[in-house]
């Protein structure tokens, strides 16, 4: 075995853990907003909050580093692929850091002071929203470093372009507001 060889494997792995340990608590955040369970919907993004800085922000941060390591050393960085998933991962950390890393400690700190309420709730969707986009742009990233595109693959980035789009218009286009059902 080489290095190559374990650097790849210690940057798939942080990225398997990043991604789909974040797309796990989307979909439970997804699941309950479906089913108007607002307990549920608000437990997943608790989780999101708390996990965000402790877990997904380190393991954004070595699947960056590990990715930069075979960039560096064996890959480089001139290949259009390598620009979009540098692209894809500033978009995404962004998104957490300045989006929902902000949002959750406001959350936190409402639902410290009042309880539930209707700004909790509506902060909550507002993240859910995000995350539509934030998990395009994850798609896009992922499928960017399995098929590695050239500018040559027009059906390939066309493709990857109408998922970012739609997810922004998931996100953007219009939101769904979980309301609570009388009982």
């Amino acid at each position: 075995m080489d290095w190559y060889s374990i650097v790849k494997f210690l940057h798939v792995v942080t990225a398997i853990l990043w991604v789909g340990g974040g797309f796990v608590l989307f979909l439970l955040g997804m699941l309950a907003e479906r089913a108007g369970n607002i307990e549920e919907k608000l437990q997943a993004i608790r989780a999101s909050g708390q996990l965000g800085g402790r877990f997904f922000a380190p393991m954004s941060m070595l699947t960056l580093i590990f990715g930069l390591i075979m960039c560096s050393f064996w890959v480089g960085f001139a290949d259009l692929w390598i620009v979009i998933g540098l692209v894809g991962y500033a978009t995404t950390f962004s998104i957490g850091m300045f989006v929902f890393k902000p949002i959750g400690e406001r959350m936190g700190a409402v639902i410290a002071k009042e309880g539930m309420s209707p700004a909790v709730l509506a902060m909550g969707q507002r993240m859910m929203s995000v995350a539509r986009f934030d998990y395009a742009v994850m798609l896009v990233v992922v499928s960017d470093m399995v098929l590695k595109p050239t500018e040559h693959d027009i059906g390939i980035l066309a493709g990857m372009i109408l998922v970012v789009i739609a997810g922004a218009a998931l996100a953007f286009g219009g939101s769904r507001r979980l309301v609570p059902s009388a009982v």
